[in-house]
């Protein structure tokens, strides 16, 4: 009875999508949903906050799942909100369960046990990064290559300042994904791009690919789109075609480059810039 009560707590906290996907990109999406499990009632917000950016990242889970069939890739998504327990924060950071977000107080996040925060994390946190941990952990052991994307969107107004970016990429010393990305996404002179805005590395935002990705030298990269460009179903759609044409270009390169690797180390390939595994050519 246990396992099977484990069993459908994962499934109501973390959803895999084409598990088997052929692409080497295995893509995240911490925030995809706004939902409240019922024991927790609204956490005393009203129906406007809970449909707001607050509470997930609007837009983003349409364009990821674009982004994941277009390109055959492997999709691990969060299905619970952020305001629960954010899934993209370490264990200790003050903001993992927000009692305030942006401007908004969270009543039913005020003044928590730890018992209480343990609960949340077991709830939410904790099944969506066993979840990634065990999709990174199956590939490295069948020799495909990997390569971790995360896609969320952001507000285009913080704290009362207009945020100009269209789309940001965040990334830490390692380019190897993000500079492409830039150059690719610059080239549509109509588009704003943000290098490591309006987020970086240092805002504690690139936790989930630090933990899943980096530690294991594996590539990495996060895009933010700015949750106005994808609040339609057009703007979704032109988001997804265009991220998945320019993955599908990284992607193209990035095989070359580890052909080149195999001929040169003798049939094996490191899974990402920095790692220390080694793997066959993927699939």
């Amino acid at each position: 009875m246990k396992a099977a009560e484990d069993k459908a707590a994962v499934e109501a906290a973390v959803r895999v999508f084409n598990p088997s996907g052929r692409s080497a990109f295995v893509i995240v999406c911490d925030h995809a949903s706004n939902h409240i499990p019922t024991e927790l009632g609204t956490l005393g917000l009203g129906p406007e906050a809970l449909v707001s950016h607050i509470a997930w990242d609007p837009g983003a889970i349409e364009v990821v799942r674009i982004l994941a069939e277009r390109l055959d890739a492997t999709l691990v998504e969060s299905c619970i909100s952020r305001l629960v327990a954010d899934c993209n924060r370490p264990y200790d950071a003050p903001d993992l369960v927000p009692e305030r977000s942006e401007m908004t107080a969270v009543p039913g996040n005020a003044d928590l046990s730890a018992k209480d925060r343990e609960r949340r994390i077991k709830l939410a946190h904790k099944p969506f990064h066993d979840c990634i941990a065990q999709v990174v952990s199956d590939r490295l052991e069948h020799g495909w290559a990997t390569r971790l994307v995360a896609i969320h969107s952001f507000t285009p107004v913080f704290m009362g300042v207009a945020r100009p970016w269209q789309v940001g990429v965040i990334h830490d010393e390692d380019m190897t994904l993000a500079h492409p990305v830039m150059e690719a996404l610059a080239a549509e002179k109509q588009i704003n791009v943000g290098d490591n805005e309006p987020y970086s590395p240092a805002d504690r935002v690139y936790y989930t690919l630090d933990r899943h990705a980096r530690s294991l030298g594996l590539e990495a990269v996060m895009i933010e789109i700015r949750n106005d460009e994808i609040r339609t179903e057009a703007g979704q759609s032109s988001w997804g075609n265009r991220l998945a044409a320019i993955f599908g270009g990284i992607a193209g390169s990035a095989q070359n480059r580890d052909k080149e690797i195999t001929n040169r180390e003798g049939g094996t390939i490191r899974p990402g810039a920095g790692g220390v595994r080694r793997q066959t050519v993927g699939r």
